[in-house]
């Protein structure tokens, strides 16, 4: 059964094609300083976050992407609303802005500006509150390029600004950003919190779970290195059905196997396959030029967190349902029918992402 599983998880592998894609909730900026203070912006969303945002209907989620002609109609909303919520501005005073561009972009746009701050006093500070100002757990992603050097910078509700003439941040402090993005994205990763419950359901001792935790924490920890450094990168219209897929597996095998001291080999396996889900998001974020290796450790660390914390939580609310023991078998047991009832649960969820992550794509 084991190998029939495998092979159709394979199977699936091929049935969708490469793509890139903008993140949901996630604003992705560029902003370029030069030696006359001209500052160029380029910002990219979503389409349907441009939907939400402006009530316009530029993106079809059904091929997920955006329409060039609703695009170029809804131009000048788009503009209003950036010119509400981007700015730069030196001192008190507000540099010149250009003549801004939106462009369609497969499934989202790309706005494009210069301002000109020749005579606009002191450091200058780029200002946006485009998508965080509608949603708090939006963030934005600022790569900041003055000459050869570049820096990064995280925006979000609560943290709107960035002064562009101003020093790299410290090394702690962007490992403890990216220590924080990591917790969040495993807790938001619906997708991987159930692969995780699912591959634990039938645990009743600590070894097997450590072994599972630190094979799928190897497992994922090399592909998301390779994926993020652009050594070795799978499109997201692969990676993501696959992820689905792996909670299918896992879910239906739980009918099949209590076999719990084995499942660090699937755990192993499929966390080679979410790796390239959690980078992803680390691909759109980008690692600050000069502190890649620490920022990248320091996700890991995040996301390694977060899952100890799922487990840890996960644990001791089925131990507490376990049914108690009996005189000729003393040790509680796990009740099957729990165990089937929330594979079935966990196997419905991931047909469904399945469903929808490639017959919509």
């Amino acid at each position: 059964m084991r190998r029939l599983l495998l092979a159709g998880f394979w199977v699936l592998l091929g049935i969708a094609f490469p793509a890139e894609a903008h993140e949901v909730n996630l604003v992705t900026a560029r902003v370029g300083l030069s030696p006359d203070r001209s500052v160029s912006v380029e910002l990219g969303l979503k389409g349907s976050d441009v939907d939400r945002l402006i009530g316009t209907k530029i993106y079809d989620p059904r091929r997920d992407a955006v329409d060039p002609v609703a695009v170029e109609a809804a131009k000048p909303a788009i503009l209003a609303y950036m010119g509400t919520h981007l700015a730069v501005t030196g001192g008190a005073k507000a540099c010149v802005a250009g003549d801004a561009a939106i462009l369609a972009d497969g499934d989202g746009i790309v706005y494009r500006n210069s301002f000109a701050c020749a005579d606009a006093a002191g450091d200058l500070i780029y200002r946006s509150t485009v998508l965080t100002e509608r949603d708090k757990a939006a963030r934005q992603v600022v790569l900041i390029a003055q000459g050869r050097s570049e820096t990064q910078a995280l925006l979000d509700a609560g943290n709107t600004t960035v002064t562009l003439s101003t020093a790299p941040p410290s090394l702690w402090s962007t490992m403890q950003r990216y220590v924080i993005t990591g917790i969040e994205h495993i807790f938001l990763g619906y997708d991987h919190i159930a692969f995780l419950i699912a591959v634990v359901l039938w645990a009743r001792r600590l070894m097997p779970v450590v072994k599972i935790v630190t094979a799928f924490t190897i497992a994922h920890s090399i592909t998301l290195s390779l994926a993020a450094l652009d050594v070795l990168v799978i499109p997201s219209s692969i990676v993501e059905p696959a992820i689905a897929a792996s909670i299918v597996f896992v879910a239906v095998e739980n009918f099949f196997s209590r076999d719990v001291d084995k499942r660090w080999r699937v755990a192993f396996l499929f966390g080679l396959i979410h790796g390239f889900g959690f980078a992803g998001v680390l691909r759109e974020i980008g690692l600050p030029p000069n502190a890649a290796a620490p920022a990248l450790a320091a996700f890991n660390i995040g996301v390694e967190i977060g899952q100890v914390a799922i487990v840890a939580v996960v644990l001791p609310i089925l131990r507490l349902a376990d049914r108690p023991g009996l005189e000729h078998r003393p040790e509680p047991s796990r009740a099957p029918a729990l165990v089937y009832a929330l594979s079935a649960v966990i196997g419905l969820l991931g047909s469904y992402w399945l469903f929808v992550r490639v017959f919509e794509a």
